[in-house]
C-alpha cells in the first residue's frame, strides 16, 4: 500500500529546484511519484512504504533541499 507525504523544503525558490528534487529523488528506492510546488515551498512524494522517508529525508538534505519539520 502506497502512502503520500508532504514535506516543506524552504529551500525552494524556482522551477529549477523542484526539477531538481525530482530527478535525485524520483529514482530512490520507494519512491513511485514527485511533484514540487514552488508557491507553496513543498514537494509531495508517493512512498511504496513508510521506512523511504528516512533516505527521502536524507537524499533532500545531500542535494542542498532539507526537508523543515
Amino acid at each position: 500500500m502506497s502512502i503520500t507525504v508532504k514535506l516543506s523544503i524552504p529551500n525552494i525558490s524556482c522551477h529549477h529546484c523542484t526539477m531538481t528534487i525530482q530527478r535525485e529523488t524520483g529514482e530512490l528506492a520507494g519512491v513511485e511519484s514527485v511533484q514540487g510546488d514552488v508557491a507553496t515551498k513543498t514537494a509531495t512524494f508517493v512512498l511504496k512504504d513508510e521506512q523511504s522517508v528516512e533516505t527521502l529525508k536524507k537524499t533532500l538534505a545531500e542535494i542542498g533541499y532539507p526537508a523543515a519539520n
